[in-house]
Parts: structure tokens; C-alpha cells; sequence
């Protein structure tokens, strides 16, 4: 998977252009009006339009981003990223992607009617891909998106998207749900999980826009996109954020602190497939590493030594392997992360491990707060 993140980036920074038109697009529903799932009566694209565009902003930001010159020194380099966001309550709060910011030194939000004004940005998390900004809303008359579930939406239900693509301001794109609990990766490679994955057509630009179920309420953030290769548009395959990881995050983001909790491992499950391995269990999550001063080093958790190859795969075997988290049977490196998601930093877990393949052993460990930068994960 390319995982492509989706905010235009001006041309000298990382060579992708945008247009600066403000066209407003709408594309034929695929899936038609439907029985929403969501409380409320479902509407129709042009209805939703009419209703929550007016919520959804044009981010651009002043970026600075380190990179290396051609001898190999760090240097830094400015740009223009731009993207999409949307409002979420009176008091002007604004939801967007943690990568459509990322590096900004300036901010600044543009509604449907022209008024642009500055944004702060309270906080960001690269984990997640999910960034909270603040306006001033004196004299303006914000329009406000409900906020649903992603839980509750099931395949085939209508989506759809608003947002900025190459720079073509608040246009609209249709779709449905094509999947649910898809997994993409965040800024510094940790798993965002139970991701909605839709048809609606996102590019360039969209990042940061509101995924809109059949009754008008967000139900993810539009974040990357599945290009096949072919470059970098649409190919039908988005993934949005579920909104229901940014509430929980929202009130840590406007703290401008992420709590998330962290244990620091690199995981593999174990399934059939490992079978030529001689594993000592059928089933289990193997460790693989563990980052030196994690909780999970610090608990005295240990990874492989012994180094083996799988299908011109290199592996490390010999270390724990995890069966049981609080009790909770644990069968796959994606259950792992989620639970270990879920939980706070400063949380303590109970973890039932198998040992040199023939003892089990228990451990208690607190987790940590999950980094911002790039480490091995969970």
C-alpha cells in the first residue's frame, strides 16, 4: 500500500503541484440515498452540501521541514501545504490531519464565503493523523458539523466527502463504504486502526475533510489514499479516520498532550504461516524487539535473538510471546496494538507471557505516553 498522505504540498518542497481554482465539483452518487444508519433522516449530496460546506475550511500553511542536501547535510527548506478541515463547535474548534500542519509555523483558515483568518494549533498527534486548531470566532457565524460514529456505519452505506482537492475548493465527491477496520500507518509508523476505507473520490488536498454519512455527521477524517502505483490520484480506494479516535483524543489535543498509551515492542502474529519456524505455540503475538527504556524493557520483557528468514523474510525468534493481555487472549500483532490504543499513558496491564517456549510467566506493566516521532511499535 503507497498510503499516500493527502495535503498538497507546494511544488519546492516535495513536488506536487496544486491548482487554485475554486470550482465546486459534484460527482454522481454511486450508491444513491440509502436508509442511514445514523440518527435523523437521510439526505441527499446536494442537501448535505448545502448544509455542512459551509462548516468545512481550506487550510494553508507556512511549513518549514528539515531535509538532506546533495552532500548529505541536514538543511531546512519552506513551502505551502494545504489541505482541508471542518469546525466542531462554537467556540471555533477545527478538526484537520496531523500531517496537513505538520511543521507549520503559520496558519491560516479560509470558509466557502472568502473570510480567511488565522489558526492556532493546540495540538497534533502523528500516531494518529489528527490535529485540533482554534480560531477566533468573534463575527463569525460558524456553521458547526454533528459528529457520529464510525461503528455504527456498516458496508454499502452512502459517504460523502467534502474538501479541497489540487486546490479545487469545497467540492464534493460521493461514494460508499467499501470496508471497515482497515489499518494505515501515522507520520511516525505507528498502526491507526479500524479505519474506514470508501470509493468517494479523495485526492491531493482533501486531507484533514470530513467523511459525511447519509444524515449529514462526520463520521471519519479523509487521510490518505490507495493509489496503485499509478500516481497520485484517485483510484477509488480512501481511507478516512474514524471520528470516533478523535473524540477520544480531542480533549488531551486541546491540552495540547496525546496520552495515548505506549509499550514498545515490534510484534508478528502467530498463524499457520509461521509453521515452518517450529514455534512452541500455535498461537500467540511473538516478540520480536523491544525498544531499549520502553515500559516494556523496563518490565523486563524480552525480544528475539536468534535470527531466522521466512519466505526471503528476516525474522528474529526465540523472544516472548505474549498470549494474554489483562486476561484477554491475544492472537494477532493488529489486537495488540488496539489494546494496548486504548489505554492511557500511566495505565498498568497485567501481560501473560510464554517464556523460552516452555514457562509462563506474568508481568505488570505501566505503559508509557506514545511518541511523536518514529520508533517501533505498538
Amino acid at each position: 500500500m503507497l498510503g499516500a498522505l493527502i495535503a498538497i504540498v507546494a511544488a519546492s518542497l516535495i513536488g506536487i503541484g496544486g491548482g487554485s481554482g475554486t470550482t465546486t465539483v459534484v460527482q454522481q452518487a454511486s450508491g444513491g440515498t440509502l436508509k442511514t444508519v445514523s440518527s435523523g433522516g437521510a439526505m441527499t449530496p446536494r442537501e448535505i452540501y448545502r448544509r455542512d460546506s459551509k462548516g468545512v475550511v481550506f487550510i494553508t500553511a507556512d511549513v518549514e521541514r528539515k531535509e538532506s542536501n546533495l552532500f548529505g547535510a541536514p538543511e531546512s527548506r519552506n513551502g505551502k501545504a494545504t489541505g482541508s478541515g471542518f469546525v466542531i463547535d462554537k467556540q471555533g474548534t477545527i478538526l484537520t490531519n496531523a500531517h496537513v500542519v505538520d511543521g507549520a509555523k503559520t496558519v491560516s483558515v479560509r470558509f466557502s464565503n472568502d473570510k480567511t483568518v488565522d489558526a492556532k494549533i493546540l495540538g497534533a498527534d502523528r500516531s494518529s493523523d489528527i490535529a485540533v486548531l482554534q480560531i477566533d470566532p468573534d463575527g463569525l457565524d460558524l456553521t458547526t458539523l454533528p459528529l457520529a460514529s464510525a461503528k455504527d456505519v456498516e458496508v454499502g452505506d452512502p459517504v460523502v466527502a467534502i474538501g479541497n482537492p489540487f486546490g479545487q475548493a469545497f467540492s464534493l465527491t460521493t461514494g460508499v463504504v467499501s470496508a471497515k477496520q482497515r489499518s494505515i500507518e501515522g507520520l511516525n509508523g505507528f498502526a491507526i486502526n479500524d479505519v474506514i476505507q470508501t470509493d468517494a473520490a479523495i485526492n491531493p488536498g482533501n486531507s484533514g475533510g470530513p467523511l459525511i454519512d447519509s444524515a449529514g455527521e462526520v463520521i471519519g477524517i479523509n487521510s490518505q489514499i490507495e493509489t496503485g502505483g499509478s500516481g497520485g490520484g484517485n483510484v477509488g480506494i480512501g481511507f478516512a479516520v474514524p471520528i470516533d479516535t478523535a473524540r477520544k483524543l480531542l480533549p488531551g489535543l486541546r491540552r495540547g498532550t496525546v496520552d495515548t498509551g505506549y509499550l514498545g515492542i515490534s510484534s508478528i502474529s502467530i498463524t499457520a504461516d509461521l509453521a515452518a519456524l517450529n514455534l512452541p505455540v500455535s498461537k500467540g503475538v511473538l516478540i520480536e524487539t523491544v525498544n531499549p527504556g520502553s515500559p516494556a524493557a523496563k518490565a523486563g520483557i524480552k525480544g528475539g535473538t536468534v535470527p531466522a528468514k521466512l519466505d526471503g523474510q528476516s525474522l528474529k525468534i526465540g523472544g516472548d510471546i505474549i498470549q494474554k493481555i489483562d486476561g484477554r487472549p491475544m492472537l494477532t500483532s493488529l489486537a495488540l496494538s488496539t489494546y494496548v490504543s486504548s489505554k492511557k499513558a500511566g495505565d498498568e496491564i497485567e501481560i501473560q507471557l510464554l517464556r523460552g517456549g516452555k514457562t509462563t510467566e506474568t508481568v505488570n506493566v505501566t505503559l508509557g505516553r506514545r511518541p511523536q516521532q518514529s520508533v517501533t511499535a505498538p
